[in-house]
């Protein structure tokens, strides 16, 4: 199996990674910046190939790894290559991956000229580390046997999930924009930390296993966030004080709202 990879930023990269992990593939990058280029496909023992076209030609999965702002032109300019696959050259199925927020599979298809089986996804930066949330809606046209196939291309970088294309941009504002939220939640907590007194390294580890923690309990008990939550906070102690300042902030509206502003912006970008 052949994966193209326009674009080689740290998304596309990571998924690349991800997929070399996750079985036999041969991998190869496209980029405007051709070192990066050159480095990604380095970095996993791949190829670079001379142009976006190539890419398309040469690719059973192809990956648009690239900004919302260029990936018209990035679609105009490997439409003729689409067509020809699909027209000309069925033996080798070709399925279009975006990573692009707010672009729909209607508009990428409407670009195309075509109806291209096309895979819209929303990927988050702990992908990095094979730790990330990709979240993917197919078209009608991509089959079942290809959607298991990226489904396990994906896992390696990640845990994978499936849901109607309607939902994309909200799962933009909260896993795919989400990550940064919870760095500066970790900052703050140093923060903390540091002026209550504690060596400014110590405060950044225990902030950022306390977050890591967290999480896992929520993941591994089940349990509803509150009710962990309740666990901690006892009557008249320090968790309760602590909570009452936290919503004396509009902590959990400020938290809410961040997502609702990412997700109008993934809709103002499509």
């Amino acid at each position: 199996m052949t994966i193209s990879c326009i674009g080689s930023g740290n998304m596309g990269t990571a998924l690349m990674a991800g997929a070399a992990n996750a079985g036999s593939v041969d991998i190869g990058f496209t980029d405007v910046d051709k070192s990066k280029a050159n480095a990604a496909a380095a970095s996993l023992k791949g190829r670079v190939f001379a142009s976006n076209t190539e890419a398309l030609q040469r690719g059973d999965f192809v990956f648009l790894a690239v900004k919302p702002q260029v990936l018209s032109a990035v679609l105009q300019e490997i439409a003729p290559a689409v067509k020809e696959r699909l027209f000309k050259n069925t033996e080798r199925p070709l399925t279009l991956v975006s990573m692009a927020p707010g672009w729909s599979i209607g508009k990428i298809q409407g670009v195309l000229d075509v109806k291209a089986p096309v895979v819209r996804i929303m990927p988050n930066t702990p992908s990095l580390i094979s730790r990330g949330v990709i979240v993917m809606a197919p078209s009608e046209e991509v089959s079942p046997e290809v959607i298991m196939d990226l489904e396990k291309i994906l896992s390696g970088a990640g845990f994978v999930d499936h849901l109607e294309e309607k939902y994309l941009d909200a799962v933009t504002g909260l896993s795919g924009s989400g990550p940064a939220y919870v760095y500066m939640f970790i900052e703050a907590l140093s923060d903390g930390g540091v002026l209550s007194g504690l060596p400014r390294d110590k405060a950044l580890r225990y902030a950022a296993q306390t977050v890591m923690g967290a999480a896992a309990m929520v993941l591994e008990t089940g349990k509803h966030p509150g009710e962990l939550k309740d666990m901690v906070a006892s009557p008249g102690g320090t968790t309760i004080a602590g909570i009452s300042a936290l919503e004396n902030g509009s902590f959990r509206a400020t938290a809410m709202n961040a997502v609702e502003a990412a997700w109008r912006r993934a809709r103002e970008l499509g």
